[in-house]
């Protein structure tokens, strides 16, 4: 079945500024491998609008944390990347417990929990970081993702929207609402036009997407009969 979902399986890290203080941008993404598929290629500048080009960025946002604090999440990311999912998720639990508003441990939690198939766990821990850092696209991408696993096909289409709001070029979100439009809305005029935007961001190319894209350029109209149907029933 088509998915962007598994193309980026991050850790989402904790920067560190002067002093102890953790930048909540997630700058500090490190991704586990090999997942089913291939990391997007990093996005390049498309033309911009003479009004979003002067839409500010948005800073983010500033926590101040312990030493210990850190470690701990540092311990956490390393049991993430070496496969020990218990003790990553026993050591992001103390942290969220005792620092609520750290996105990136809500974040990895929320990674842990859609590994594992536990959808529900996965959406409330993405809601917990997107609440705790809503400037972040890569967060609303991430919460994306997990409505989708879950069923949540509006709130899905949502995140993507507000994830390409905060960060036009944010390739990866590009791409899953592309694929949110074609395989579970049935918008293909839609997921068209997304899938060209892509790869527009993607320099390097993407066989993938340029197939499907080519595809629904081909695809001649489905019967109402079978237009009733799934549409990943009819793939």
């Amino acid at each position: 079945m088509r998915s962007a979902d598994s193309r980026t399986l991050p850790l989402w890290g904790l920067a560190l500024s002067a002093g102890l203080v953790i930048l909540i941008s997630l700058a500090g993404c490190a991704t586990v491998a090999p997942a089913a598929e291939a990391t997007p290629p990093a996005a390049a500048p498309i033309a911009a609008p003479a009004d979003r080009a002067a839409a500010p960025t948005p800073a983010p946002l500033q926590v101040a944390v312990s030493a210990e604090t850190q470690r701990q999440f540092e311990r956490a990311l390393q049991a993430q990347r070496a496969g020990r999912s218990d003790e990553a998720e026993r050591v992001l639990r103390a942290l969220a417990q005792e620092h609520p508003g750290l996105a990136g441990v809500h974040a990895n939690l929320g990674l842990l929990h859609r590994q594992a198939g536990r959808h529900a766990d996965a959406v409330a821990a993405l809601e917990l970081a997107v609440n705790a850092d809503p400037t972040q696209a890569r967060l609303h991408n991430e919460l994306g993702i997990a409505y989708r696993m879950h069923g949540q096909f509006a709130k899905a289409q949502a995140a993507y929207e507000r994830a390409i709001a905060l960060d036009p070029d944010h390739a990866a979100a590009v791409l899953n609402l592309g694929i949110l439009n074609d395989l579970y809305l049935g918008n293909g005029a839609k997921a068209l036009e997304l899938y060209e935007r892509y790869l527009v961001l993607s320099p390097a190319g993407d066989a993938s997407v340029t197939k499907w894209a080519a595809d629904l350029r081909n695809r001649k109209p489905v019967p109402l009969a079978l237009n009733a149907q799934p549409a990943e029933a009819r793939r």
